[in-house]
């Protein structure tokens, strides 16, 4: 028996030897980035595999053989971004984030697409955002511009992309129609390229079927921003006869090429850091000058964060990277994507709505919208119920309050037209549930939160979305009646709307958190009730119970706002082609709106004044933006020094830029020239010092100041003349707090340097502690 025990004992411990040996170990995807390459942009296919095979040098020399390596490696970065991403197990990670030649490691993770119809430009815009047709004209709509996007793909049918009368595709272009799986799909004159990257993704949810071996898209966000930057003018556009107009996109002659990153969530994520990389890496070597990216995750350290290094190496090729913002409003310090060298976007309103007025029984009228193309029999009232008295016995009212599945008893809620709260599952599945029900329409009232922001979705049934305000009114009315009664009217098309804009409430916020002397976002511009082409693959809702089929589409989100952006900066690229992408960003920057078309401050969502930490420099002017008078400039070593000023050491930086790097001596992130000035921890005073570039005529430029609340602000010198284009000036701006006068939080001023023609603004940011 002893001797059995003994045989046992020595089992189990091979056993589990065995188990713990590194061929077993649990394997995650890991991103090894080792920096940039020392290559040129003319790289051959020799320079490229020597590449390939100096990553499987380096892994293998961790796993015991260059086939091992081989075996762990599913992509490796070999253009522009050097490194590779592999399966790794975590105390082999964790080795070789320790090697001196790697700049970081991490996870292959999740991000997500900044559209919020998951959770809960075209020309059609008429608040300002479409420069006027002399900027057309002069900017020649964007014409030869190569617009990049990483999203979900392009449905390349879509008459946005069509080529007629374009001519031979720019010489510049290197990029590919990845088709070869996809034979239906093609590419043209209009639509130059297209590519997917997957293999990221397939390392988190196993291997794919051939359905995934395609750019096209088919869940509609991709198509949606690639046309609202670039897409051609299309005339009769609508969705469903509703905002019927010519599209077009920000630069409606760009050539545009979709490189197609994110694929249907798996925890909520759809976007991989690896399959991320790869897309900056072959986007570079493709010839784009503009990215727009509408996607994000938390906001991470700089080397740890896929956007921010793609967008570093974009930006060294002169390539102008656009970023959304986030949906995460509208909580205090949730803003992604908050690099210094990414142009960082906000979702705000137009002045335009999809109006549906519901009429109570007690004839008060409250103004909603949708875009849902059935009606109600006219002028006949319907019985009017919240949703929470629908409830099924097993229900809890919460549930019914928000009508989820599952939660309203048809017995109660038939022929009835009920009122459910916005929040957790989808607007458009809350009318679903309802409709199942047998109810004959909805109302949709916000919540608190959410305030006035109301979103016009192409729900299936008569509906409108209310405000918290009206929503209160409407639940008042049912609690102060024995038969409550309603109507909902049909939708109409209403433009000069006001006040517009004002910030979305999703529209995720500052103040960074992790270099909080950047202001992010940096702009915001329309991102609600957005029409631009779409998918024909899925319904309007993308909801399984929507077999409609739309050419165009309303969409909301931080990402449908950064490719209004990403159109500018097309404008931009070909009416100033030397520009850096820092003196694009700046002239958007400082030539932006604080007011709306009341002439008043811009509001957030509950009709409160908002603040840099939701609109940045402000709402976005196309036109004030083709001639911004003076420009912030940055280089590559700008950016470099910006990195060391957050402690980043010359060996790590040098290792990244691939330059011979050396840090300076003394360097202050205050005296980083940003087109904003943020300073978080003000004690006492500070001295910053700004350098602008003239790039209109010649002129003085006179600086005017709007104080933060107890900080004092003197500029010297007050004058800046200008001789030439081309010429910069220097000046500091000096910053105390006022004994006795200071709040310890954030407060708000602004610099304009005026000549009587432009209007330079700058907001300064303040919080004194």
């Amino acid at each position: 028996m002893r001797l059995s025990n003994a045989i046992l004992c020595l089992l189990s411990f091979i056993v589990f030897s065995f188990l713990q040996s590194p061929a077993f170990a649990v394997k995650r995807s890991y991103v090894v980035y080792l920096g940039g390459h020392s290559h040129g942009i003319q790289s051959s296919s020799v320079d490229l595999d020597a590449v390939t095979e100096s990553h499987y040098h380096f892994l293998g020399s961790f796993l015991g053989g260059h086939e091992h390596a081989r075996e762990a490696i599913f992509y490796s970065y070999t253009r522009h971004i050097n490194g590779f991403a592999a399966h790794l197990d975590d105390e082999v990670a964790a080795q070789i984030a320790r090697h001196p030649k790697v700049v970081s490691l991490f996870l292959n993770k999740g991000r997500k697409l900044h559209t919020t119809r998951s959770w809960d430009f075209l020309g059609l815009d008429h608040n300002g955002v479409v420069p006027s047709n002399s900027i057309w004209n002069k900017t020649r709509y964007g014409e030869d511009t190569i617009i990049g996007n990483l999203d979900t793909g392009v449905w390349p049918e879509s008459k946005s992309f069509s080529d007629d009368g374009y001519g031979p595709i720019p010489s510049k272009w290197k990029g590919i129609c990845q088709n070869q799986k996809d034979a239906g799909f093609h590419c043209n004159r209009k639509l130059i390229g297209a590519r997917y990257f997957n293999k990221g993704y397939a390392s988190v949810v196993g291997k794919l079927n051939s359905s995934f071996d395609t750019p096209r898209d088919k869940e509609g966000h991709g198509t949606h921003t690639l046309s609202t930057a670039g897409g051609n003018m299309v005339p009769r556009a609508s969705v469903f006869g509703f905002g019927k107009g010519t599209a077009k996109g920000g630069s409606p002659r760009a050539r545009v090429a979709a490189y197609k990153v994110c694929w249907p969530p798996v925890s909520g994520n759809e976007c991989f850091d690896a399959d991320i990389l790869a897309a900056f890496d072959v986007a570079i070597q493709d010839g784009v000058d503009v990215l727009s990216v509408s996607l994000g995750g938390d906001p991470t350290a700089f080397f740890n964060d896929s956007v921010a290094i793609g967008s570093f190496h974009a930006i060294k090729h002169g390539i102008v990277v656009v970023c959304s913002a986030g949906n995460s409003g509208p909580a205090d310090g949730t803003v992604s994507n908050i690099a210094p060298w990414q142009i960082t976007v906000g979702a705000s309103t137009m002045d335009r709505e999809f109006r549906s007025v519901v009429v109570l029984g007690n004839n008060m009228h409250y103004k909603g919208q949708s875009l849902s193309s059935k009606v109600l029999p006219d002028k006949k009232f319907f019985p009017l119920l919240s949703a929470a008295d629908a409830k099924l016995e097993n229900a809890s009212i919460q549930n019914a309050t928000l009508c989820q599945a599952g939660a309203l008893d048809p017995k109660k809620v038939t022929g009835k037209i009920l009122v459910c709260l916005r929040g957790k599952n989808a607007r458009v599945d809350k009318g679903q549930q309802v409709a199942l029900a047998g109810a004959v329409g909805m109302i949709l009232a916000n919540d608190f939160l959410t305030g006035n922001e109301i979103i016009a979705d192409a729900h299936l049934l008569p509906a409108s979305h209310i405000n918290y305000t009206d929503g209160l009114a409407v639940f008042a009315y049912i609690n102060s009646t024995k038969n409550p009664m309603a109507r909902i009217m049909p939708v109409t098309t209403l433009i000069g709307t006001k006040p517009a804009p004002f910030m979305a409430a999703f529209s995720s916020k500052g103040p960074n958190t992790i270099t909080p002397e950047i202001l992010k976002p940096d702009i915001t511009a329309p991102g609600v009730s957005v029409i631009a082409a779409y998918t024909e693959a899925e319904g309007p809702t993308n909801e399984d119970f929507d077999k409609r089929r739309v050419q165009f589409n309303s969409v909301s989100g931080t990402s449908m706002s950064c490719p209004h952006v990403s159109g500018i900066v097309g404008l931009l690229k070909t009416r100033y082609p030397n520009w850096s992408p820092a003196a694009i960003k700046s002239a958007i920057m400082t030539s932006a709106t604080t007011l709306d078309n009341a002439n008043e401050p811009i509001l957030n969502a509950s009709y409160i004044k908002a603040g840099p930490f939701s609109y940045g420099s402000g709402h976005i002017q196309p036109n004030f933006a083709m001639d911004p008078g003076l420009v912030y400039d940055l280089s590559t070593k700008d950016y470099l020094n910006f990195l060391c000023t957050l402690g980043y050491n010359d060996t790590l930086i040098s290792t990244f830029s691939q330059d011979n790097y050396k840090c300076p001596g003394s360097l202050n992130l205050a005296n980083f020239n940003y087109p904003s000035i943020t300073i978080p921890n003000l004690v006492g005073s500070i001295t910053v010092t700004r350098t602008v570039k003239n790039v209109g005529t010649p002129g003085t430029y006179r600086a005017q100041v709007q104080k933060p609340v107890g900080i004092s602000v003197k500029v010297k010198p007050k004058n800046l003349k200008f001789k030439k284009v081309g010429e910069d000036k220097t000046f500091i701006v000096s910053l105390k707090v006022k004994k006795g006068e200071a709040i310890k939080e954030y407060v708000y001023g602004q610099l304009i340097w005026s000549d009587h023609v432009h209007y330079v603004r700058s907001p300064i940011v303040v919080k004194a502690v």
